[in-house]
């Protein structure tokens, strides 16, 4: 069975990630929230929090991010949420939500 830790950060201002809400916000909504074992904060404030120490030791530079540990003790890192709950959870997210969740994790880039 896979241990799965969501690393979600406050932001050097104190105030809270907008993604970050957002996702624990679609794990609850989706009925996934019970198939996170841990939530670690990765706090900007503070480089020795466990979220931003683990952030370093996978070299993330966003979040939120998953961390999914297999039975064997491989880890992987997921950074977008439709792609974790489909290649994880085992749900097919739907095709415009994939592509919007992509597109929030890179402002530089545009529909066409």
């Amino acid at each position: 069975m896979n241990h799965i830790t969501l690393v979600k950060k406050i932001k050097a201002d104190g105030t809270p990630c907008r993604k970050c809400a957002d996702v624990l916000s679609r794990l609850e909504r989706d009925g996934y929230l019970g198939a996170i074992h841990r939530v670690v904060v990765a706090d900007e404030r503070d480089e020795q929090s466990e979220g931003m120490q683990l952030a370093k030791k996978y070299d993330v530079d966003r979040a939120p991010f998953f961390l999914v540990r297999d039975a064997g003790g491989l880890t992987q890192v997921h950074t977008v949420y439709f792609r974790f709950v489909k290649e994880v959870l085992r749900h097919q997210a739907d095709e415009r939500e994939t592509l919007l969740d992509i597109m929030d994790q890179h402002p530089d880039l545009d529909f066409i």
